[in-house]
């Protein structure tokens, strides 16, 4: 990966690590590590989708350091995996971005929005409460929603 990295930065090109779920947690993990061990390799950005929490806080902080308005974290309503693990074993990297239960993006997750969202979640299928949350980890979801803020 190294190498393959090397050849497009030496031929100018942007390079932005991205993913869904666990795929959005390596993402991040492999861009906190470009960044930290060969900073000249490191990513012009992250982008995660629904990525669960991947870092201690350490890590978090230094992630922030060195991506700062670069990093994009995408959570989409009541998706579950992003709460996953509990605090405080694991943390999130900073930049949120917040799909609310409208679809709206939010810089945020604003408290009684989110408690709101959560609320509406739980009593959308009465046959199922709980599945809001998986039904918002879909990345179809999260397309969704990321395509209605484009228009």
């Amino acid at each position: 990966m190294r190498d393959t990295l090397a050849e497009l930065r030496a031929d100018g090109r942007a390079v932005y690590f991205t993913g869904h779920s666990l795929g959005g947690a390596l993402a991040m993990l492999a861009g906190a590590r470009l960044y930290l061990e060969e900073p000249h390799l490191a990513a012009d950005g992250v982008h995660t989708y629904g990525q669960p929490r991947t870092c201690d806080r350490l890590l978090a902080v230094a992630f922030h350091k060195g991506f700062g308005g670069r990093m994009y974290r995408f959570v989409n309503n009541n998706d579950v995996v992003p709460q996953l693990p509990p605090e405080p074993a694991c943390t999130h990297v900073r930049s949120l971005r917040y799909f609310d239960a409208e679809g709206r993006l939010h810089e945020s997750m604003p408290l009684l929005s989110a408690l709101g969202d959560r609320a509406e979640g739980l009593t959308a299928d009465p046959f199922a409460p709980a599945s809001d949350g998986v039904r918002d980890h879909a990345m179809r979801a999260c397309l969704a929603a990321l395509e209605q803020n484009l228009a």
